[in-house]
């Protein structure tokens, strides 16, 4: 920011022009959502497949709205989904000096002047425009007046009355606008500060962006941001209008579809790559292919597979990514994920954790799930649950307890292999078949019926845990007995 150039020389502009500069631009009136995280990723995928640079921009100019929390929530959730800037973030409050030099280019040359129309003066024109069936723009009034600035005056740009202006948009396409639908917009207002659409093409020529994929809603903005590139005298952009993320009713997404802030997703368990995979496939395809890395979707991202139709929402799809991601990840890729939710169940212990969290990987769905799962494997304590202690620590197999961990203390190894063969052997013994066995020895280890693999788990548990919780197995049975 502190050495930035106030209006880009031309020799500059050139060569920086060649290398592809994309930006986000987020408002900090709230926490990053769906939406604005998807054009996020595009906009960096593709500085990152193009070798470019992804410039993070702030737009605080509605000081209203603008808040120092929404910043810190905004950039907590890029972080979080491992979205990193070349540069910024640049915040719009601090350029207010940048704007003023274009501003006045723009006056001195005659393509903006100032207005002196009250508020109250252009809401009677606005109604007589609509009581005529017209739209209601600004009729020009000062338009030719040659005013000097005053107190309450704003400025506006002098646009175009006559001819068209064509959006060349890379994804859908060519769009035309009548220029005479566009009236002189106000680029300065009367404290001094910039409208969206100057500021917005002020900070992108000075930032020499080059490519601008945003939400189609701002296809509208983008004739009249033409227009003042044009004024200007600065080369457009490439403009790419990405098509909304509906919900399932093809409704704007809300809340009521599922959709919350990237942050609650990740409060919720979901992995930051698996939310990344989902949103990108929210409007781009590469074949058939669902399921992507970070790497191999910044390898294949490009424009041209961006869609034209709307990205519909899908609570289920985006979990059912989650759980395949849980899947093909590595342990030591899961644990710094994972930690903050075993904080919550007081497990610190980082002992044999990515063994534990191996067991886990194909039956949780989200990091909670596995979380919850792990738990059984820290507790210095077993609590049965009621139902499964009743049906599976009962007398009756006691005996058969007694004599697996006979067999356990004299094992050579506790290798998954050896505690078959202790198994297998027990069985011949008692004549009991593996689920008989397996599922009170399941309930004394874990405290109940579900759990990963019984050899999986005692493995992972070593020699002495299971041992310890056998005993307290048996002796949970001998106390119940007693009563």
């Amino acid at each position: 920011m502190g050495g930035e150039p106030k209006l880009q020389k031309d020799g500059d502009l050139d060569k920086e022009m060649k290398k592809t500069r994309t930006r986000f631009p987020p408002s900090p009136s709230g926490y990053l959502h769906i939406g604005g995280a998807r054009t996020a990723l595009f906009n960096w995928l593709l500085a990152r497949h193009d070798g470019g640079e992804f410039i993070l921009r702030i737009e605080d100019t509605d000081v209203a709205r603008s808040t120092s929390e929404s910043v810190d929530a905004i950039l907590e959730a890029l972080e979080w989904l491992g979205i990193d800037w070349d540069e910024g973030p640049y915040f719009q409050s601090q350029r207010i000096e940048i704007y003023n030099e274009y501003i006045q280019k723009l006056i001195d040359t005659g393509k903006a002047y100032y207005c002196t129309c009250t508020p109250e003066t252009l809401e009677e024109k606005r109604k007589t425009a609509l009581a005529r069936g017209e739209k209601p723009k600004y009729d020009g009034t000062c338009r030719d007046k040659g005013l000097s600035w005053s107190p309450g005056a704003v400025v506006r740009f002098r646009s175009p009355q006559t001819g068209t202006t064509v959006v060349e948009d890379v994804i859908k396409g060519n769009v035309v606008f009548e220029n005479r639908e566009l009236d002189d917009l106000i680029i300065q207002r009367s404290d001094g500060t910039p409208t969206y659409n100057f500021a917005v093409v002020v900070d992108d020529i000075s930032m020499n962006i080059n490519t601008v994929i945003r939400g189609d809603d701002h296809l509208n903005n983008t004739p009249r941001q033409i227009l003042l590139y044009n004024a200007l005298e600065y080369p457009l952009p490439v403009f790419g209008h990405v098509p909304m993320v509906l919900g399932s009713d093809r409704s704007r997404l809300s809340k009521r579809h599922g959709a919350m802030s990237v942050t609650a997703y990740r409060d919720m368990g979901y992995l930051p790559q698996a939310l990344i995979n989902y949103l990108v496939r929210l409007g781009w395809s590469y074949g058939n292919q669902e399921f992507f890395t970070v790497d191999e979707l910044i390898e294949k991202f490009s424009l041209e597979n961006i869609g034209r139709s709307a990205g519909m929402f899908n609570p289920e799809k985006l979990l059912a990514i989650n759980a395949e991601h849980i899947r093909f990840s590595s342990p030591e890729e899961l644990l710094p994920h994972l930690k903050p939710f075993l904080k919550e169940f007081n497990i610190e212990s980082d002992e044999y954790l990515c063994q534990a969290i191996r067991t886990l990987q194909t039956r949780s769905k989200t990091l909670i799930d596995m979380a919850k799962g792990a738990a059984f494997y820290f507790r210095e304590r077993i609590e049965y649950e009621e139902k499964a202690a009743s049906k599976f620590l009962r007398p009756q197999i006691k005996g058969v307890l007694q004599g697996l961990l006979q067999k356990l203390k004299s094992a050579s190894t506790f290798d998954e292999t050896t505690l078959e063969n202790v198994f297998v052997e027990l069985m011949e013994e008692t004549g009991l078949k593996l689920g008989k066995i397996a599922q009170p020895v399941r309930v004394a280890l874990t405290g109940g019926t579900v759990s990963p693999g019984i050899f999986e788990i005692m493995s992972v548990l070593g020699r002495d845990r299971v041992l310890s919780r056998l005993h307290a197995a048996i002796r949970f049975i001998e106390s119940s007995s007693e009563n």
